[in-house]
């Protein structure tokens, strides 16, 4: 393995989802998790997404990612970079979060998940080009934190700034006297977050495009944009906020500023959402997810853990042949999930670099 890449070793589960009691040594580069729908694959590949970042890609409450019956779930692992060992640890309870690294609590969240960075592929994420902006902006938000060490921190003063100018205008009115004073920081921090997240935007596209161009074997030429949500200008913006106050008190929010931002996805120069196959939604996000990938791996030095639920599902033969080599191409550890293990073409890496779970009911067994 590249000394860069990242590696889950081994993995606990206790009490997460239908996943009662569940202890793997985990292969260092391709782990296939099959079984039928609805045993518990999605359920062990969220379990490790909760182990690197602290929360359920599926963005379930707390509670809800506990095993009926019980009180409390945990996920406790072992991971590898760099020849250095380390262990983590999330417990969950109802409305609690308890986070740990090697034994030791870290100042946030934000702290904890930039330990392990992960990218997940999953169903859920054609919401990705075909949803609402939010979904898009998060996808910059990801990589936007691990290109700027004081990116959460913006991100965070723009909203306090945001929400305390609303509560103004619904407590005092359009006339309020600290509406000056919430709006310049408005305009001071969404300047920098418009700033880190048309880089991070660039980036993404910069590698996104060549991957959909590799997997999608030609056809439809694929783009994608920065579409910023406020001007660039300060005085604009804040003239933009000033002008917009009466309509911004009965809206809810503002109608400038980055929490509008978008990422714009073109196919043959037409917004992906509205003329995209299943099937080219599926490809749009791949090549946004490698690029993601590629970002992160380029500025953090190392190789994020991978995960892919039901890659396969959408793609036809040659897409899904081209988009395993592509993956076999790229280090990294990958967990992949499917009903269909034969479909899993890893013959170009040595055997010994994939590793086959079978799910049944919760119960996990060496495939």
């Amino acid at each position: 393995m590249d000394p860069r890449s990242l590696t889950l070793d081994r993995i606990s589960v206790r009490s997460f989802r239908n996943l009662g009691h569940v202890d793997l040594d985990l292969g260092p580069r391709f782990n296939v998790i099959s079984g039928e729908n609805g045993q518990g694959k999605t359920n062990l590949l969220d379990a490790v997404y909760t182990l690197a970042t602290s929360r359920s890609f599926r963005g379930a409450k707390s509670e809800d990612v506990i095993l009926h019956g019980e009180s409390v779930a945990s996920v406790r692992g072992g991971l590898t970079y760099a020849g250095m060992s380390r262990e983590q640890s999330v417990g969950v309870e109802r409305g609690r979060r308890a986070v740990r690294v090697d034994g030791k609590r870290p100042r946030t969240l934000f702290e904890y998940a930039a330990h392990t960075p992960v990218v997940v592929f999953h169903p859920g994420d054609t919401a990705l080009p075909a949803g609402s902006g939010a979904e898009r902006r998060r996808l910059l938000d990801r990589v936007l934190l691990h290109l700027y060490p004081s990116g959460w921190d913006e991100l965070e003063s723009y909203r306090r700034a945001s929400r305390e100018r609303q509560r103004a205008l619904y407590e005092r009115g359009p006339q309020a006297r600290d509406l000056d004073d919430w709006e310049a920081l408005m305009v001071r921090h969404g300047l920098e977050v418009r700033r880190m997240r048309r880089d991070a935007a660039s980036r993404v596209a910069a590698a996104a495009v060549p991957v959909f161009e590799r997997i999608a074997r030609g056809g439809s030429a694929f783009r994608a944009e920065y579409q910023p949500g406020a001007p660039e200008d300060a005085d604009a913006y804040r003239e933009g906020l000033l002008r917009n106050r009466v309509v911004d008190s009965r809206r809810g929010s503002a109608r400038v500023g980055p929490h509008r931002d978008d990422l714009g996805l073109f196919l043959e120069g037409k917004a992906v959402r509205g003329i995209a196959s299943q099937g080219q939604h599926r490809l749009v996000v791949l090549a946004l997810k490698a690029g993601e990938i590629e970002v992160i791996g380029s500025v953090r030095g190392m190789h994020p853990l991978l995960l892919l639920d039901d890659v396969s599902s959408e793609l036809d033969e040659g897409r899904t042949s081209a988009l395993f080599e592509f993956i076999g191409q790229r280090d990294g550890q990958v967990f992949l999930t499917t009903t269909r293990p034969g479909l899993i073409d890893t013959s170009a890496s040595p055997r010994a670099d994939r590793r086959d779970f079978h799910v049944t009911r919760g119960t996990v067994r060496l495939g």
